[in-house]
């Protein structure tokens, strides 16, 4: 049950996407280019989905959980780190500079066009990558600790 109702609601956000013409990655240029030929639309999309958003969470979260799950998945971490900024700044300069985001990419495949394709690929690569990368730094860090409690008491 859990699967088919993840799938309606996949259905259901793509075809928000592809209606709104967020799939479109012009649409979504357009949206940052103000000094050019600007294009609102973007603004009004993101403005609906708040609308609906704040206060179906609010709704939701008064329960004590999830219909089909035994809790709700949120994010722990209240901190903003620079983990966090870099990420946010690397979505943002992939979005402006390719008009996809992941929830307009993956709509967009149903295209068949080469570019989400791309976009996603890309994306997925951009994942494993920054995964390895955090995988090194935690063994680098156990590593330097290992070490260091290994000479206390030296010198």
């Amino acid at each position: 049950m859990a699967l088919l109702t993840a799938l309606l609601i996949g259905l259901v956000f793509g075809a928000g996407i592809a209606v709104s013409g967020m799939a479109n990655p012009a649409k979504v240029v357009n949206f940052f280019d103000i000094a050019g030929s600007w294009d609102p639309s973007l603004a009004l999309v993101m403005g609906g989905a708040l609308a609906v958003a704040y206060p179906g969470y609010r709704l939701v979260l008064r329960r004590p959980a999830p219909v089909l799950d035994p809790r709700f998945h949120l994010p722990e971490r209240r901190r903003i780190d620079a983990a966090l900024v870099w990420g946010s700044a690397l979505f943002g300069i992939g979005w402006g500079l390719s008009g996809f985001c992941p929830g307009g990419a993956i709509p967009a495949i149903g295209l068949l066009r080469p570019e989400p394709l791309i976009f996603t690929a890309t994306m997925g690569a951009g994942i494993l990558a920054a995964k390895a990368q955090q995988r090194w730094a935690a063994e680098r860090r156990s590593d330097r600790a290992r070490r260091q409690g290994a000479c206390r008491g030296c010198g």
